[in-house]
């Protein structure tokens, strides 16, 4: 098992945090994807521009506040959460990944992996927001 995790401070309202983050219509500021699926209300799936998919299953969902899910694929399991707190004029993100590498090859990566994500994430978070 590995937990990353990453803050940061936006300069832009809670509200439109949130929405970016969490629109599954409006991914185009993600530089990692090609698309993502919704499967119902509660799942979609997520493809990387290798085509890659990786499923999610949303279990919490407290609008403006925290939004949480499982995810899946060939490769790993884990829980993301996160969790979105007005802060010195702005939004304050705090991202925790924590995940299972499902082939024993990948679990010295796993971590490193996870924070390199998480990075282009919030960069690609920035962009998105500067807009």
């Amino acid at each position: 098992m590995a937990v990353s995790n990453i803050k940061r401070i936006f300069q832009a309202d809670i509200q439109k945090v949130w929405n970016v983050v969490t629109s599954l219509d409006d991914y185009a500021w993600r530089s990692d994807l090609s698309k993502i699926e919704v499967l119902n209300d509660n799942q979609f799936m997520e493809y990387t521009k290798d085509n890659y998919a990786t499923t999610f299953t949303i279990t919490v969902s407290e609008p403006g506040k925290r939004w949480e899910f499982d995810m899946e694929n060939s490769n790993m399991k884990g829980h993301w959460t996160g969790i979105f707190t007005v802060k010195d004029g702005g939004t304050e993100i705090e991202f925790t990944e924590d995940v299972t590498a499902k082939k024993m090859i990948m679990k010295p990566f796993v971590k490193g992996y996870l924070k390199k994500q998480q990075e282009q994430y919030v960069a690609d978070l920035q962009n998105a927001l500067s807009l």
